[in-house]
């Protein structure tokens, strides 16, 4: 008698202990596709953003074969916070960028200011596909003053240059990361100081003026990918044509920032960006910036 209670309590406690696995395993199994479901078709607010420190520095001393010591700082901030609900999307980018240069016996100089805002507002066109009817907004400027190198005159400042986008359109997503927006009657509005202009046209903006206007075509597009596990490359593009102005002069402002990463914390950052405005400058505007990076992701 004793030994058939026992086995009857160890073929029970089994098969409780069967039965909690797969439990367990079913529960799972089931987060798991709930968070796929989410992460395929996400409901509400999604919010991310990455804030990286670069720092760089050369010393040289009685070095024959040449060089000047310097020092230089960067801060960047990359934020995006989107918003989905049935057929509406509404994708909104911040990027925000610092950076400050000390070279041995010259002054302090900037090598990276800029702000910039990106919104996107989407009503699927249909119950299936990928295009949406979209207006757009784009907002740009700078934080600190710029200056010459070669006179030290005062060039620029906080919203002067300012520049302004807004238009209706067509939007091919793919998803958050592959997209592509077509806004055939875009609005563009230019800000600077009136002290700018008091001698001459200054960003595009005529002398004693403070504003220009613009109506034309925009194309915006981005595309973000890994090409290895981690490393990853987001583009950034921006096409404008003037319809009042030469229109075949295409404004261009592309974007590359690579992020190659070695841990939770840190990483290799590389940022190229290429503008071509030829109502600013008649010619391409480059910068480039590569460095060991700390990131905070949130």
């Amino acid at each position: 008698m004793k030994k058939i209670v026992l086995t009857l309590t160890m073929i029970l406690s089994l098969t409780t202990v069967f039965a909690q696995e797969n439990e367990k395993e079913l529960l799972k199994k089931t987060e798991e596709a709930v968070a796929k479901i989410k992460e395929d078709k996400p409901n509400g607010w999604v919010k991310k953003g990455t804030f990286t420190f670069l720092a760089n520095q050369a010393s040289f001393n009685n070095w024959l074969a040449g060089g000047q010591s310097n020092i230089s700082g960067n801060i960047g901030l990359n934020y995006d916070f989107n918003y989905k609900k049935d057929s509406w999307n509404w994708d909104n980018k911040v990027i925000a960028g610092y950076g400050l240069t000390k070279i041995k016996g010259q002054e302090m100089q900037k090598s990276d200011d800029r702000f910039q805002f990106n919104s996107l507002l989407g009503k699927r066109a249909s119950a299936t596909g990928n295009w949406y009817y979209s207006a757009f907004f784009n907002f740009k400027t700078q934080f600190d003053s710029g200056f010459d190198l070669a006179s030290g005159i005062k060039t620029s400042h906080f919203f002067s240059p300012a520049y302004f986008q807004f238009g209706p359109g067509m939007l091919w997503k793919k998803s958050d990361n592959l997209k592509v927006n077509f806004a055939p009657a875009t609005s563009k509005l230019i800000i600077v100081h009136p002290h700018f202009t008091d001698l001459g046209s200054s960003f595009g903006v005529e002398q004693g003026k403070s504003t220009r206007y613009e109506f034309g075509a925009a194309i915006n597009g981005y595309y973000k990918f890994n090409i290895m596990e981690n490393v990853s490359v987001e583009n950034i593009l921006n096409l404008y044509s003037n319809y009042l102005d030469t229109p075949q002069n295409v404004d261009v402002d592309y974007t590359l920032n690579i992020a190659m990463k070695i841990n939770k914390y840190m990483s290799t950052n590389f940022a190229f960006q290429a503008i071509y405005d030829d109502n600013a400058f008649s010619g391409f505007q480059t910068r480039q910036v590569i460095g060991v990076g700390v990131n905070f992701g949130f």
